[in-house]
């Protein structure tokens, strides 16, 4: 068992490299159906989880709920296209130097980096929706959409590196 106590004041002079211990890896995993009244506890529990694990409170309390919840309601609405019967599966990992979140629906996926309009092009100022890549994009440090092969299957994957 590796002790956590300090070293003799001998040991702490010697130019010995030290070992960094690794935060370990935390995986977690939700499975829910088409239904954005599933959304808020998904996000409240990553929430949660990256509160637990030291991440800044700016991260915690904004980038991450704004691009999880996005990111669902996407996976819902337009990846699942509201169909109960179909479900979105959500994986959390925590690793030492970033939260990796994986939202993935039953839909038929689209190229997200084809998406490229601004909320602020004059077409778009009108809408109620298509900000969802821009805001996951604008909060998180990396976006990246891929299907699931031959089946039918979406992910996007959403990067937030430790403030």
């Amino acid at each position: 068992m590796l002790s956590l106590r300090a070293k003799p004041m001998a040991m702490r002079r010697s130019r010995q490299p030290t070992l960094a211990i690794p935060l370990p890896i935390q995986q977690h995993t939700w499975t829910i159906a088409s239904d954005v009244a599933e959304i808020g506890a998904v996000v409240e529990a990553v929430t949660q989880l990256c509160v637990a694990a030291g991440f800044s409170s700016r991260l915690c309390r904004l980038n991450v709920p704004v691009a999880l919840t996005e990111a669902l309601s996407n996976a819902i609405i337009c990846g699942n296209r509201g169909d109960r019967t179909r479900a979105v599966r959500v994986c959390a990992a925590i690793e030492a130097e970033s939260l990796v979140l994986d939202v993935t629906d039953e839909g038929d996926g689209f190229d997200a980096d084809a998406v490229q309009h601004s909320p602020a092009d004059a077409d778009w100022l009108e809408r109620e929706d298509g900000r969802g890549i821009f805001l996951m994009r604008a909060l998180m440090d990396h976006v990246e959409s891929r299907c699931e092969g031959a089946t039918q299957g979406h992910t996007v994957q959403l990067r937030l590196r430790r403030a």
